[in-house]
């Protein structure tokens, strides 16, 4: 399958570099985030992040709106010059990058975000990975757990190919600058290719490529950019 990590992200955007390059798929990192956020934490250069306890390392320059409406629940790191808006929850495992957006009643947990990634509304991202300049369309959502709560598998519904991941938890795996459109559900096990555009209200299943558009039609339409 194309959706590898070394054909999804450049890791030259987050602060989990490390972590990924240990591994083939994105997914396979998600039981590791918290681990790797308490071991990097106490790492990290206090004249940029300060620690809050509990695992929480946030960095100075990063904007509450109002810090009063937040719960933030370590491990987590939140970068330079991210935006935190109001109602924001931060449930731990939550690796955050620079000049994020993470907003309003927006939820985080168990996630690495990359640099620049913005889910500025009504969003909820869980076990997933959203890669530099993702975006994330109000209301548009990553659902985490099959209905029936058996593990999830990657597949790719043009070639018939699976991967068993052995994991129960997997939301979306999005690649670098994907654009998902308001109101759209990421069933789980998502995998959308970089530079793909997804269009509102639309239900994603299954390995997106590279450079794709889709548009909620009848069928799942796909088609490529170029």
């Amino acid at each position: 399958m194309n959706c590898t990590i070394e054909n999804m992200y450049d890791l030259n955007h987050t602060l989990a570099s490390d972590l990924l390059r240990k591994y083939v798929y994105p997914w396979e990192a998600l039981p590791a985030i918290g681990d790797f956020i308490r071991k990097m934490g106490p790492s990290l250069d206090k004249d940029i992040y300060e620690d809050r306890g509990d695992d929480i390392y946030i960095a100075r320059s990063a904007v509450f709106v109002n810090e009063a409406t937040n719960t933030v629940i370590g491990p987590c790191i939140i970068g330079p010059d991210t935006q935190i808006r109001p109602g924001a929850f931060i449930r731990g495992n939550a690796l955050i990058g620079a000049g994020c957006v993470i907003g309003n009643s927006t939820e985080i947990k168990n996630d690495i975000i990359f640099d620049c990634v913005e889910v500025p509304h009504y969003n909820y991202v869980g076990d997933s990975i959203l890669g530099f300049h993702a975006h994330m369309g109000a209301g548009s959502i990553t659902s985490n757990i099959k209905s029936d709560r058996t593990d999830v598998v990657i597949k790719d519904f043009s070639t018939g190919e699976e991967i068993k991941t052995g994991l129960r938890k997997i939301g979306a795996m999005l690649g670098d600058y994907v654009e998902v459109g308001c109101n759209t559900v990421l069933n789980p096990g998502s995998v959308v290719g970089p530079h793909t555009n997804i269009y509102p209200l639309s239900l994603i299943r299954g390995v997106i490529p590279p450079d794709s558009i889709v548009k909620n039609r009848p069928g799942l339409e796909t088609t490529s950019k170029n």
